[in-house]
């Protein structure tokens, strides 16, 4: 997407910046920044398709979120803050689509993401009807057809993969309206094992001293449903280092089963050279 272009930059819609948006360096977090690109795709209007919709041509179904990217370029704060988040099409296919989105603020591109979609009932995704696929192909960015995402590798659906984990307990409060856990919900998962990586590598003795390197990058895949109740653990795998950055390998497992992925950058900040003595360099 060419982002000193506005009129590929899709449709604007204006978010504020709320308190729970922030993390603890006072700017937006990467989660809190994945909630304003959800809150402009619920705000998107598909007259064509509602049109179907209303008079019973399509349905009953749900919609699920079935991958998604966010990253974190520059902070964002303070609580107040007016943010644009421009969305369009990136690709539109037989049962899936993809939303990107670009976040700015002043003009200036502070974030951006991507969304992928399916419809599905009780058997699985559904054929999009040629109402939704019109109404689509009105938002589509030029020079953006992609193919799909690819399957995570068949070692990232394996517990043997991972050499770190934390243990979470889903709460009644992270269900929504598909009574499975959220996937902002899930992403918080995610900022978890890996804080929990980072205070045991540093050592850290308290709260107060708990080192702040949440990841500004995900790229998430959803595989199955997490509920309520339930008992889940988030594997973690040290991927190529730099000298500023760690990127992360993350599953989410219900004892053998993978129900998510997650590729992950975050700050390398002060993690010790034994914690990450067994990821390889980046070139």
């Amino acid at each position: 997407m060419n982002t000193t272009d506005g009129q590929r930059l899709g449709i604007q819609m204006d978010v504020r910046v709320r308190q729970a948006d922030l993390g603890r360096d006072g700017s937006a977090s990467t989660s809190g920044m994945a909630r304003w690109l959800e809150d402009a795709r619920i705000r998107l209007r598909l007259h064509r398709f509602e049109r179907l919709i209303g008079r019973g041509g399509f349905g009953p179904f749900h919609i699920l979120l079935v991958g998604q990217r966010v990253n974190r370029l520059a902070p964002v704060g303070p609580a107040g803050t007016r943010v644009q988040v421009h969305t369009g099409v990136r690709r539109v296919g037989r049962s899936s689509f993809t939303f990107e989105q670009v976040i700015r603020v002043d003009g200036k591109h502070v974030g951006n993401g991507e969304a992928t979609v399916v419809l599905a009932d009780s058997s699985g995704p559904l054929q999009l009807p040629d109402e939704l696929i019109a109404d689509l192909d009105e938002m589509q960015l030029s020079e953006t057809e992609t193919s799909a995402a690819a399957r995570p590798r068949p070692e990232r659906l394996q517990r043997a993969h991972y050499s770190h984990w934390a243990t979470l307990r889903s709460r009644i409060g992270d269900v929504d309206s598909n009574q499975h856990v959220n996937f902002i919900a899930l992403a918080t998962w995610y900022d978890e094992a890996v804080a929990t990586f980072t205070s045991h590598s540093i050592e850290a003795s308290g709260a107060g001293s708990v080192p702040d390197l949440a990841p500004t990058s995900y790229q998430i895949q959803y595989l199955g449903e997490v509920t309520y109740p339930g008992d889940y653990e988030i594997g973690l795998m040290i991927r190529p280092v730099d000298s500023d950055s760690v990127h992360y390998e993350l599953g989410v497992f219900h004892d053998s089963t993978c129900l998510s992925v997650a590729d992950a950058i975050g700050p390398r900040g002060k993690l010790t050279a034994k914690a990450l003595e067994a990821a390889p360099t980046a070139d």
